[in-house]
């Protein structure tokens, strides 16, 4: 039904940016939440950024005040501007959608953040 395909990791160096874009094929209504979780080697996987159907957002700790997320008016995408990268970064990173009470996930993609 509904696929989830995230695009724009990569390998950067600490202090620069990335932009990450998920888009959503299939049906998808009234998505109530969109956003983006993500992954690192031995550890859980932790919200990084989501946004409602209102436009309300939520942020980790770790990454509030470095990154931004947006959806555009359809709600069929959303993106995740991180700037001033850290190592600690370095993740798998999951797109997510929550439409009712279903939940759907890319994926994934890799971004590393090294010197």
């Amino acid at each position: 039904q509904v696929q989830l395909g995230e695009s724009g990791g990569g390998l950067v160096q600490p202090g620069e940016s990335l932009r990450l874009s998920c888009a959503a094929s299939g049906r998808l209504f009234r998505p109530n939440v969109l956003g983006w979780y993500r992954q690192a080697p031995g550890k859980r996987r932790e919200l990084v950024a989501s946004v409602s159907s209102g436009g309300s957002t939520d942020y980790g700790d770790p990454v509030k005040g470095r990154f931004t997320v947006s959806r555009e008016n359809a709600k069929n995408t959303v993106d995740l501007q991180m700037n001033s990268l850290k190592p600690e970064d370095t993740a798998v990173y999951y797109c997510y959608a929550m439409v009712g009470y279903k939940e759907y996930w890319g994926q994934g993609t890799q971004v590393t953040v090294s010197s």
